[in-house]
C-alpha cells in the first residue's frame, strides 16, 4: 500500500498546504526573479521553515517542498558551484522536515499518532526553469531523454533527503509528463508520487491534450499515488474533478490558487474580490470525488484552515 492510501485509511481527505511565495513575499523575500520562491532557499532558510510550520498549525497534512523552481542548473545559472546547488536543495527538504519536527513537538502522543504529515518533494515543469510564464502553455519540446536529464538530479537529491513522496506538479506538457513519471519508475522503483496537471479548461492540459487521455494514460501505474489538478483557477476545479473521476480508480488530488487573477507576462496578480471562498467550494469538491486537497498561487494559511475545517463538516 503506497503512503497516499495507508493515509486515506485513516482519514477520508488529506489536506495539502498553500503557496510558499505568497507567505514569503509577506516575510520581505524577493520572488520577482527567475528563481521565485527558492531564492529564499539562499540567503533566509528559516523563513520557509516557519511559512511550513504555519499550514502545519493550520492543519495541513501534507507539506510540499520549496523546490518547484529550485533546480541544480537553476542555481548554477545564478552563480552558485555545483555543489552549493546541491545543498540547496536538500535543505529545501529539510525546512519542511523541521518545521514538521518542531511542529509534532506541540502534539500530544495521540495527536501524534492519529495524524501522520508528510513532506512531498517538489518537481515543477521544464516550464517553470524558463521563467516565462510556460507552465501555463506547455509550448515548449525536449526528447524524452532531455526532460529526463533536467529532472534527474534534484528527483535524486529530494530522495536523498528523505522526501516522503514525489509531488510532480502543475505539469502542463503530456510528454514531460510521461517522461517524468518513466523516471521515476526507472530510478525510484520504491517512491510514490503524485501528479497534477496545469490545464486549460476543464478537459484539456495547457498542451492541448485531453484530459482524459493523460488520466487513462496515467492508471497504469501504481507508484502513481494520486492524480490530478493545480496552479488552476477554482471555478474550473469541479468539472474537472467529474472528469478525472471518469477515468481513474487513483485519489483525486486538487489544489488551484485562491481566485485572484495572474499575469504571466507581468509576473503579476490582480486581487478578485468577487471569488468564491474555499469554505463554499471544498465540500463541493470533496462530493464529487477529491480525496486531497489544498491550495497553490496566493492561498495562505487562513486558506488551508478554511479547507481544514470544510472537511470535517
Amino acid at each position: 500500500m503506497n503512503i497516499i492510501a495507508r493515509n486515506l485509511k485513516n482519514k477520508p481527505v488529506l489536506v495539502v498546504d498553500g503557496a510558499m511565495a505568497t507567505e514569503l513575499e509577506k516575510k520581505g523575500i524577493n520572488t520577482v526573479n527567475d528563481l521565485w520562491s527558492a531564492n529564499a532557499l539562499i540567503n533566509a532558510p528559516e523563513k520557509v521553515t516557519a511559512v511550513h510550520r504555519s499550514y502545519f498549525e493550520a492543519g495541513a497534512d501534507i507539506a510540499i517542498t520549496n523546490t518547484y523552481q529550485a533546480n541544480v542548473v537553476a542555481f548554477e545559472k545564478r552563480g552558485l558551484s555545483h555543489s552549493q546547488s546541491e545543498d540547496l536543495v536538500v535543505q529545501a527538504v529539510r525546512c519542511a522536515q523541521e518545521a514538521r519536527a518542531d511542529f509534532y513537538k506541540t502534539l500530544t502522543s495521540q495527536q501524534r499518532s492519529l495524524r501522520e504529515l508528510l513532506v512531498a518533494g517538489s518537481v515543477g515543469p521544464y516550464g517553470a526553469y524558463l521563467a516565462d510564464g510556460s507552465e501555463y502553455t506547455g509550448r515548449y519540446s525536449l526528447t524524452e531523454e532531455e526532460y529526463q536529464s533536467f529532472h534527474y538530479s534534484r528527483l535524486s537529491l529530494l530522495n536523498k533527503a528523505g522526501v516522503d513522496l514525489f509531488a510532480i506538479e502543475t505539469q502542463p506538457n503530456f510528454a514531460e509528463s510521461k517522461a517524468l513519471v518513466d523516471l521515476v519508475v526507472e530510478k525510484f522503483p520504491k517512491k510514490s508520487a503524485w501528479l497534477s496537471f496545469s490545464i486549460k479548461d476543464s478537459s484539456h492540459l495547457c498542451d492541448g491534450t485531453s484530459l482524459k487521455e493523460a488520466i487513462k494514460y496515467f492508471e497504469k501505474y501504481e507508484q502513481v499515488a494520486a492524480i490530478g489538478i493545480n496552479c488552476i483557477a477554482l471555478e474550473k476545479v469541479e468539472a474537472a474533478i467529474k472528469n478525472i473521476k471518469k477515468e481513474t480508480n487513483k485519489p483525486i488530488i486538487v489544489y488551484p490558487n485562491n481566485g485572484d487573477r495572474y499575469d504571466p507576462q507581468t509576473k503579476t496578480w490582480r486581487t478578485n474580490p468577487n471569488s468564491a471562498t474555499f469554505s463554499e467550494l471544498v465540500p463541493v469538491w470533496k462530493a464529487a470525488g477529491a480525496r486531497l486537497i489544498g491550495g497553490c498561487c496566493r492561498s495562505n494559511p487562513d486558506d488551508i484552515k478554511e479547507i481544514a475545517d470544510a472537511i470535517k463538516d
